[in-house]
């Protein structure tokens, strides 16, 4: 009977380690990968021999190449409502079925080799080694967004202000669409070149150079740290993020993985064949990863053991104060909460005494509820996002 247990308890642990490990994509072995996109259910992939899709969270890829560069690297990915892009060794292209057929759209790039693309609001930006270029009409024309004596590498957004790394010097900002830039390096040393950037809420990371690793801003690039807490110094290349976790790509150390904005990591590259890390994407089930030599891996997310429901993202992101308290509660954020989010505030009988819409919850955000109408009590405040509400929080007006 021991000998049978023993064996259960073996199998059940040999099956556990193998799920919880990264998966080949059918369809990419062997292959550059170099970008990722997730797109509903199209998830996309792009490296030396061009764009492909998959539409079963990445499980099986197939060409998706008509149209598009088949010279060079697929080097970035972007969308809109309407068409997702590809930023490519030739130019840009758009697709309006999901890459079944691309087009070409790089009337005004002035060098056609790009290397990041990204949409913004209703503004399209791509970037090269002769600067910025910006598009109002969905690629279909692009005009000069400045910096165009710069090798630009990389490019990010927080709401409307702009981030680019580069190759050789540093981090710049625009709060103007491009109109000016500023150099925001304090904090970065000697360190020049960045081929990613991330934002995840308000916090900014970005991809240093070889010696270095990840460094993060709490305050629009104004002040950056290099990050430790597990994360492994190196050269980094790609990153994803969503309101629950934020993964960094190393060039030869693989994968990293932070649930509290970057303050520590653990490395996941059990069962991933190849370290040197491209790109990485979410969908929402895998962490996907695009490597440079053995194609595109998957690694399931519900290996990490993340809060699944709005209880436990609501306990691990909030902080109410004071409570109690005599006027004003704080409701602060310090992480993302996606999709629309509403506070409802009950008394003990269950009648709503206050209702505030807040819509997409930004990390650092701080929100105030004025309660000085309300009668002193105990009152139960209640967080909805989507079509699940949290439990009850108490709160307290004296």
């Amino acid at each position: 009977m021991k000998k049978n247990l023993l064996g259960i308890i073996l199998m059940f642990s040999i099956s556990y380690s193998s799920f919880a490990q990264w998966q080949a994509c059918a369809g990419t072995a062997g292959l550059n990968m170099q970008s990722l996109l997730t797109n509903g259910m199209y998830n996309f992939a792009g490296g030396a021999t061009g764009a492909y899709l998959s539409t079963d969270s990445s499980a099986n890829y197939v060409s998706s190449n008509n149209g598009n560069d088949a010279v060079g690297p697929t080097r970035g990915f972007t969308k809109d409502n309407n068409y997702v892009y590809t930023c490519t060794s030739q130019g840009v292209f758009r697709s309006s079925d999901n890459g079944a057929t691309w087009i070409s759209k790089s009337s005004g790039l002035t060098n056609l080799l790009t290397s990041g693309i990204i949409n913004v609001g209703s503004n399209l930006f791509v970037v090269g080694p002769t600067g910025v270029f910006k598009s109002t009409d969905n690629a279909d024309n692009w005009s000069t967004a400045g910096l165009s004596a710069t090798d630009i590498r990389s490019i990010a957004a927080i709401n409307d202000t702009l981030f680019v790394g580069t190759n050789g010097a540093g981090i710049y900002k625009s709060v103007d669409w491009g109109v000016n830039w500023v150099s925001i390096n304090n904090g970065l040393g000697s360190a020049t070149n960045f081929r990613a950037l991330e934002s995840k809420g308000n916090t900014l990371f970005a991809a240093g150079p070889i010696g270095t690793g990840v460094f993060r801003s709490l305050d629009f690039g104004s002040n950056w740290i290099l990050l430790s807490g597990g994360l492994a110094a190196g050269s980094y290349r790609g990153f994803a993020s969503n309101s629950q976790l934020i993964v960094a790509g190393s060039f030869g150390g693989g994968v990293f993985y932070s649930t509290d904005n970057g303050d520590n990591w653990t490395v996941i590259n059990s069962g991933l064949t190849d370290l040197t890390i491209f790109d990485l994407e979410l969908n929402d089930s895998y962490i996907i990863a695009a490597t440079n030599t053995q194609g595109v891996f998957r690694f399931a997310l519900s290996n990490l053991n993340l809060p699944t429901g709005i209880d436990d993202i609501i306990k691990n992101t909030i902080a109410i104060y004071p409570n109690p308290s005599s006027d004003v509660f704080n409701i602060s954020f310090n992480q993302a909460i996606a999709g629309k989010t509403t506070v409802h505030v009950m008394n003990f009988v269950g009648q709503l005494v206050e209702s505030v819409e807040l819509g997409e919850i930004e990390g650092g955000k701080t929100i105030s509820i004025d309660a000085r109408k309300w009668a002193k009590g105990t009152y139960v405040l209640q967080l909805a996002n989507h079509d699940n509400a949290s439990n009850g929080i108490k709160i307290v007006k004296k």
